[in-house]
């Protein structure tokens, strides 16, 4: 069958490319933007990308087309779908469909965090042995793909509560009906498409619907908006991580790289690894419940996380040049990139630390998120904001709120200026972006040479 993806380089539709080629599809698709990883990873796979969508790339008709949530009327290709009344069904209904059916899967939701606990998730159900399928938003450095069958009854999923397109507005996870759920956190986010955070709870609230009553869910004991989530009713037993839950740990590292994992007060073991962060921490303790639901015993989730090596562009060291270290990372809420910088600053101490921002997410252009923005960036010693011409707010304003050194710049040119002029030998770059930020990443490296 000859698939076309409209809106293939997004994170989930790309992956879900790859595994309607690994199915045996014939597999083509579309994106305005085409950009590294998810491009190159499709390249790699074999799958024949279209920069644009014009319809005429839809002639002669493939047998399916699969919408991505990107993709809204007015958008030609769309139109020309509707019109000649070509079959078409969603990116979460297809892998519900095609994929998910009569798996143990293995959902991963919340605000933050997602792409790295489903990564840590696929990699400790490997590491045990049981080669589970996976389905994640980024590109796992334990397994250099974003997504893959697997041929064993697991399938883990990073469950996103965002629409699942512009003819179904339930969130994603909706489709997915997980055994296992973690939900890692909730805030409000996606203000593009829901008007508040109730009616995210909402949407939380139809996922705990689905998970059988053999299932389980966990969620840390620290996030009203999830506890206020299971009160409106689950029919699942449920494990809580973090202070009281069943699911604890001793931290024997400030910035999280090692700590002691407890399960119901009896010491498991302990983690030693790469990441840093409490959020990580936070992440790997729902790990190690969902692993242990489907048969790992704790002692081999913690040997598989201290093997665990992160996500491409999650912290993701990419140079050092001149003693200066540049990192790429996927952060674009005011949590997720204060957790980010706080990890980042006990692991350095006092390391000059300089943080480049591009608000680029939905929320973010909308100002959603802009009252959060200055004290999400105190660990940083200074900050350089980039104001993309669509920005709908006044980022200055914002940026002169910050109690660190903030300036904001309209181009990468004077971005890489600054940082050229500022940064020492010893000095540490974040760069937070949840685009390719323009290439960024390399130009600044370049420069620096």
């Amino acid at each position: 069958m000859h698939i076309h993806i409209l809106g293939i380089c997004g994170t989930f539709m790309g992956s879900m490319a790859v595994l309607a080629k690994e199915l045996g599809h014939h597999v083509t698709g579309s994106d305005a933007n085409v950009y590294p990883p998810m491009s190159t990873q499709l390249q790699a796979q074999g799958i024949e990308l279209t920069q644009g969508y014009d319809p005429a790339q839809l002639d002669p008709a493939p047998d399916l087309l699969v919408i991505g949530n990107a993709m809204s009327r007015g958008n030609p290709a769309v139109e020309y779908v509707l019109n000649k009344g070509l079959p078409y069904v969603s990116g979460p209904q297809w892998l519900a469909d095609h994929v998910l059916q009569n798996r143990w899967v293995l959902a991963v939701a919340g605000t933050h965090g997602k792409t790295t606990t489903s990564s840590m998730l696929a990699w400790v159900l490997e590491h045990a042995g049981m080669s589970p399928g996976f389905l994640i938003g980024g590109v796992p450095q334990n397994f250099s793909v974003s997504a893959r069958l697997g041929d064993t009854p697991f399938f883990v999923i990073e469950a996103d509560e965002y629409d699942s397109a512009f003819f179904d507005k339930r969130s994603k996870f909706v489709h997915y009906r997980p055994r296992t759920a973690i939900l890692n956190n909730l805030e409000f986010d996606h203000a593009d498409i829901f008007p508040d955070l109730p009616a995210i709870e909402r949407q939380f609230h139809h996922l705990v619907r689905t998970i059988p009553s053999e299932g389980l869910v966990i969620h840390p004991t620290t996030e009203p908006a999830l506890q206020r989530v299971i009160e409106m009713g689950c029919w699942t037993p449920v494990q809580t991580t973090g202070a009281g839950g069943q699911w604890q740990v001793k931290l024997l590292s400030e910035d999280g790289s090692k700590f002691e994992v407890m399960f119901e007060g009896v010491a498991q073991g302990v983690v030693e690894w790469d990441m840093t962060g409490q959020h990580n921490v936070a992440n790997a303790l729902a790990t190690l419940a969902a692993a242990r639901h489907v048969g790992v015993v704790p002692s081999m989730g913690i040997a598989a996380l201290s093997a665990f090596k992160s996500v491409k562009r999650r912290m993701e060291k990419v140079a050092e040049v001149r003693g200066i270290t540049i990192y790429d990372d996927f952060a674009h809420h005011p949590t997720a990139i204060a957790t980010t910088l706080d990890g980042l600053r006990k692991k350095i101490g006092d390391a000059p630390l300089i943080a480049i921002i591009e608000p680029r997410s939905n929320s973010m252009k909308l100002g959603a998120h802009r009252d959060g923005l200055p004290e999400s960036v105190v660990d940083a010693d200074q900050v350089i904001w980039y104001a993309p011409a669509n920005l709908g707010w006044d980022l200055a304003g914002t940026a002169a709120l910050c109690t660190v050194p903030s300036i904001v710049s309209d181009s990468l040119e004077g971005i890489i200026e600054r940082v050229k002029s500022q940064a020492q030998p010893g000095a540490h770059v974040v760069i937070m972006s949840n685009g390719g930020f323009g290439g960024l990443h390399g130009k600044l490296a370049e420069a620096l040479q």
